[in-house]
């Protein structure tokens, strides 16, 4: 009986001497849904690896990239994981900013990562960050308002459409709005959907010499549409809504439709959270008979800074929240409509996804419509759906943001906006020494 105590206290010390020897990673992560059951879930993690413990710095996403840039771009080493995305990977990566992840473990299965998504996380084939979810765009819209007004949701609607139907569905006396956009001004908020909109309309940003074209009439068509279709159809206060704003309105049953980003459909369809979620359609994005959608391409990914003086447990952290047995635990925990889409092929291969996951064929179907490389309906100097692939894109496509979320308040106008957003264009571009 006298060894008891003897070896309680062995174990307890045990257990010190292992705390004391864990290393701490810490890994600035985006506030979405997904990112924050990954938080949840990561004890999972934690008890498989008790040598290794987590710092979680959790930010808006304006804010994220501007603390994650500035962090790696400084070699401040704040961070071993970050959340990125298909944006800054490859420019990152030619800049030796990145750890390569060629060696996450032989039971990953790189292999399996969808194509459009690994391509746009890799730099001459070196994958450098790994996707946590990917994602294309698309419409989300109420059947039981669509029956009411009449009106017949197409698989793949013109903008003409969703203009004409946001309007019919409108009932602004009872806060139902035809449709929630992104309004909040930022390169990854309301520029995300305009550009992929601009797309559809024959804008682009830049021509073959890398002059701004935001003097052009596509540019003007694409900004008089989105504000005349927000000030008749879209919700009060739209200048700051950006996703998690718009996923509120939508799940709280104001809006009649959505375009934005198809990692929503698990949100909006899921009803624990959405008072709609027995009524939610999917269509494609829209088109303007041009022969490009409004639909963008992005994967929220994870990657590890270079300066990172903790790479393996870096590596060991992503190796698990991106990996197959990760879907698994989520499914397992909350159900396969939930886990974090578009990054595999086996998933939408899955009989148990497809089952639960009513949207599942339209977000494949988006992500593999959407073309980086040959967005535009004239020809560019750039690749990129929603952005523009170099490194000035960032400030500028802020900057133009910021332009377009004033038209949307109504502090200037359209043709304002685009002056001003040309003026600044012009010039980071000539500071920047384009045309190189």
């Amino acid at each position: 009986m006298r060894l008891l105590p003897t070896l309680i206290g062995a174990t307890s010390a045990v257990a010190l001497c292992v705390a004391a020897q864990a290393e701490t990673i810490t890994i600035a992560t985006v506030n979405n849904g997904d990112m924050i059951r990954m938080q949840s879930l990561a004890d999972d993690f934690t008890s498989k690896h008790p040598d290794i413990q987590i710092e979680w710095v959790t930010l808006e996403e304006n804010v994220l990239r501007q603390r994650v840039t500035t962090d790696i771009a400084t070699k401040g080493g704040q961070y071993d994981v970050m959340t990125i995305g298909t944006y800054e990977v490859p420019i990152w990566a030619r800049q030796g900013w990145l750890v390569p992840l060629d060696d996450l473990g032989d039971d990953y299965d790189v292999d399996d990562l969808l194509p459009a998504i690994r391509n746009g996380l890799s730099v001459d084939g070196k994958l450098y960050a790994a996707p946590f979810y990917g994602e294309s765009s698309m419409v989300m819209y109420r059947k039981d308002l669509f029956e009411k007004a009449g009106l017949e949701m197409p698989e793949e609607p013109t903008w003409e459409f969703i203009g004409e139907a946001a309007r019919k569905l409108t009932d602004k006396s009872n806060e139902i709005y035809g449709i929630c956009l992104r309004g909040k001004a930022g390169w990854g908020e309301n520029m995300a959907l305009l550009t992929a909109m601009a797309n559809s309309f024959g804008a682009r940003w830049f021509d073959m010499d890398w002059n701004p074209q935001f003097d052009s009439q596509q540019w003007k068509d694409t900004l008089n549409f989105y504000l005349d279709l927000m000030k008749d159809a879209g919700p009060p206060g739209a200048s700051s809504n950006g996703f998690n704003e718009n996923l509120a309105l939508f799940q709280s049953g104001k809006c009649g439709m959505w375009i934005d980003a198809t990692v929503a459909a698990s949100f909006v369809t899921n009803p624990n959270d959405s008072q709609v979620a027995d009524q939610v359609g999917f269509a494609l994005a829209p088109d303007n008979g041009l022969g490009k959608r409004g639909n963008w391409l992005w994967a929220w990914a994870l990657g590890i800074p270079a300066g990172s003086e903790k790479v393996d447990s870096a590596k060991a952290f992503i190796a698990w929240a991106t990996s197959k047995d990760y879907l698994q635990l989520v499914a397992d925990k909350e159900g396969w409509a939930n886990v974090p889409p578009g990054t595999r092929t086996s998933l939408y291969e899955n009989p148990d996804y497809q089952k639960a996951a009513p949207f599942a064929a339209m977000t494949l179907r988006s992500i593999e419509a959407a073309d980086p490389d040959n967005p535009t309906v004239d020809e560019v100097p750039y690749t990129g759906v929603q952005f523009v692939a170099i490194p000035e894109f960032q400030g500028i496509g802020t900057a133009v943001g910021q332009q377009f979320s004033a038209a949307l308040a109504g502090t200037v106008t359209a043709d304002q906006a685009l002056a001003t957003a040309q003026q600044v264009t012009s010039r980071e571009m000539r500071r920047a020494g384009y045309p190189k």
